[in-house]
């Protein structure tokens, strides 16, 4: 299973982590800490903004008013832009894009839930997937009408991203459907924890319930058995005679039938029961298929997290959290490797080469490498560290500098001073 670019730990643990890795400087750590914590939420704040100004021209879920009326080419052009800025969002939340191929895959597969699916992908403008955090998870399911127990491994995401666009209102009136769920053209954004690989089927807004080819055997079954039994027993006699009288009136018999009140009372009351089983049976195969959907149901409210605008005032707070852990550790590994060199640090000295250790600084893959080292033998924890994204932020906001291959950190004196003039000079008057 591939590794996942998520940090598995809280922000503030992994500034812990970071302060005590430069113990001799852990109050200017902290004071750089808190700078550089607050210039990465600042730009997600304006990000924030760009997203919500986009998504306001189609959100479904929108309780204000607009001054003008959006055209529908200026819908599209927000749409496009919100998509876009959603997947740079979603991928600085480490979340990974589900493929066509994965999805297609996973729909296939036998569904934990033992709940029929049925999904109209041409009711979609746009779909897309994003997942983080795989795993593989075992679980303990009944079988044989629950008189057996199976142990069942699966592939399970932790968190599951949708993001959907429905066709537009013509194409719902051609098709002859009136959404009752959805406003034809509206885009929708969900995000779900805890779904298994094979249930994603479940998270389409416009999925159906159907019966299963099993649910369906069993409630055939019954119905002939039963349906059998009431014929013999309550219409048996009835029916008989009724033949004879059309075999009779038809020319096929000879011997008169007479049909006598009490005989008519009898065939009536036959058909009654007749009636009432037929009508028993269609009301249970409806229930069984309710308990289906109150299942589904049940399952997806405790697996929801968040909808609409909600979904990606979460996601830039988790995109925020992973860029301030990816910088931290990112700039702390870089000093840390300054010092050792400096004071020959043989256990720290040891991943770089010698003109690494002589330039006092690393390459982005022997950074890379020992970040994800000590997550694994520190940690116990195996990821696959988003070097290249860690560095760029630091580069950019001039903590870091770079010479040739090796990218060397600013002294935290120097940094803090960076970081602290930044928001000196954040609003220049005009």
């Amino acid at each position: 299973m591939p590794l996942e670019r998520f940090i598995p730990f809280r922000k503030c643990d992994v500034a812990t982590l970071c302060e005590n890795l430069l113990a001799q400087e852990s109050a200017c750590f902290r004071t750089f800490s808190t700078l550089l914590v607050n210039r990465i939420h600042y730009q997600y704040h304006e990000q924030l903004e760009t997203l919500k100004n986009s998504y306001s021209h189609f959100d479904p879920n929108k309780d204000t008013r607009d001054l003008h009326v959006s055209s529908e080419t200026v819908r599209k052009q927000n749409q496009k832009a919100f998509a876009n800025g959603f997947a740079n969002l979603l991928n600085a939340a480490n979340f990974e894009k589900v493929t066509d191929e994965d999805l297609e895959a996973a729909l296939k597969e036998e569904s934990l839930f033992k709940v029929r699916l049925a999904v109209s992908f041409d009711d979609f403008e746009n779909v897309v997937f994003y997942r983080r955090g795989e795993s593989v998870k075992t679980e303990t399911v009944r079988t044989f009408f629950g008189l057996r127990k199976k142990q069942v491994s699966f592939t399970n995401y932790d968190k599951v991203a949708v993001y959907i666009t429905f066709k537009d209102e013509a194409y719902f009136k051609q098709k002859g459907q009136k959404p009752l769920t959805f406003k034809p053209g509206s885009t929708i954004v969900k995000l779900f924890q805890n779904v298994p690989k094979a249930d994603l089927e479940m998270l389409f807004p416009n999925s159906e319930v159907k019966m299963r080819p099993l649910d369906k055997l069993i409630i055939s079954a019954s119905a002939a058995i039963g349906g059998t039994v009431v014929l013999v027993t309550k219409l048996g006699a009835s029916l008989l005679l009724m033949a004879s009288f059309l075999a009779f009136w038809l020319g096929f018999k000879d011997d008169e039938v007479e049909l006598t009140k009490q005989s008519l009372i009898t065939f009536g009351v036959g058909m009654g029961v007749f009636g009432s089983f037929i009508f028993k049976e269609w009301t249970k195969f409806k229930n069984r298929k309710i308990r289906f959907m109150k299942a589904l149901s049940d399952n997806l409210y405790f697996k929801n997290l968040d909808n609409n605008a909600g979904v990606f005032h979460t996601l830039i707070d988790a995109a925020e959290e992973e860029d301030c852990k990816e910088a931290l550790l990112a700039y702390t590994f870089l000093l840390k490797c300054s010092k050792a060199s400096a004071e020959g640090d043989a256990a720290f000295c040891a991943a770089q080469a010698e003109h690494e250790v002589a330039a006092g600084g690393m390459t982005l893959a022997t950074l890379d490498s020992v970040i994800e080292t000590y997550f694994l033998e520190e940690l116990d924890c195996a990821l696959d560290f988003d070097v290249t994204d860690a560095i760029d932020k630091l580069v950019d906001m001039e903590l870091v500098e770079r010479s040739g291959d090796f990218f060397i950190a600013r002294e935290l004196n120097d940094a803090v001073k960076i970081l602290d003039d930044y928001w000196d000079n954040i609003y220049q008057p005009v």
